[in-house]
């Protein structure tokens, strides 16, 4: 039986995190869960999830009341994860694997996922300086609508397998097709985004029954005011050595899961 104190104080630290940068709750949460608390990657994945879905609601609303939030984009993301993460619930549910199969399935997704989101949060900075300078992305900037819809599919169906990628790969797609917007706004718009994209990936995994309520419980106490502390301090304090040490933490926890 793991410590509900200790999760709690993880739950805690996690969401701090992610409303600090808007980055690295599935890509800390979910592999800590397989790798060092012995969970099971499905019902790690479901209940990240789930946890999510809260504290990302509560992160949005902080994040909604410091102005962080374009809620334009939001809806263009929502447009194309939504339908691309049920699609991928279903399709999942349809295959009728077992319960080690699936397990393999979503732990080895995670541990492509997770590299993916490092690569993501190193081409970040780069990718919005790049994007402000260069003519030819300005003229793809005409087709944003379309583009941040695909992306949106991208992601939904990444969280929906593994619950990693609504952060990072979010993050840095909002920083190169939309360069005049603000770290904050990115966090913010980057949580908002991951409301209803969490509740409908939780409501897919209950469906599949991969959430631990016990589990569920601990992760929230802590997660809840991690997240709108994060969130309200998102513009005070600099997170670029904390963004460093989160890639870090990330690349081992991926290594771990793909050995």
């Amino acid at each position: 039986m793991i410590d509900f104190g200790i999760l709690a104080l993880v739950g805690f630290g996690v969401a701090l995190i992610v409303g600090l940068t808007g980055v690295g709750g599935g890509s800390i949460m979910t592999p800590l869960l397989i790798t060092v608390f012995g969970v099971p990657a499905p019902v790690a994945v479901g209940t990240d999830l789930a946890c999510a879905a809260v504290t990302k609601t509560a992160g949005s609303i902080a994040h909604r009341s410091a102005r962080n939030i374009a809620t334009r984009i939001v809806v263009l993301f929502a447009a194309g994860s939504v339908p691309a993460a049920i699609t991928t619930l279903v399709l999942i549910a349809a295959a009728h694997m077992s319960s080690q199969q699936l397990n393999h399935l979503i732990r080895e997704c995670v541990g492509a996922a997770l590299l993916l989101s490092i690569g993501m949060l190193v081409l970040r900075d780069p990718l919005r300086r790049w994007g402000a300078r260069s003519d030819r992305l300005s003229v793809i900037r005409h087709h944003r609508p379309a583009i941040t819809v695909l992306v949106g599919a991208v992601i939904g169906v990444a969280v929906a397998l593994t619950s990693l990628g609504a952060g990072a790969i979010g993050a840095a797609c909002l920083a190169l097709l939309y360069p005049e917007l603000e770290p904050a706004e990115i966090a913010g718009s980057d949580i908002a985004h991951a409301v209803p994209l969490t509740a409908v990936a939780t409501a897919g995994h209950a469906w599949l029954g991969t959430i631990d309520g016990g589990l569920l419980l601990a992760l929230l106490c802590g997660g809840l005011p991690g997240i709108v502390l994060g969130s309200l301090a998102s513009r005070r304090v600099p997170i670029r050595a904390l963004r460093l040490m989160l890639m870090a933490t990330l690349a081992l926890a991926g290594v771990k899961l793909l050995a």
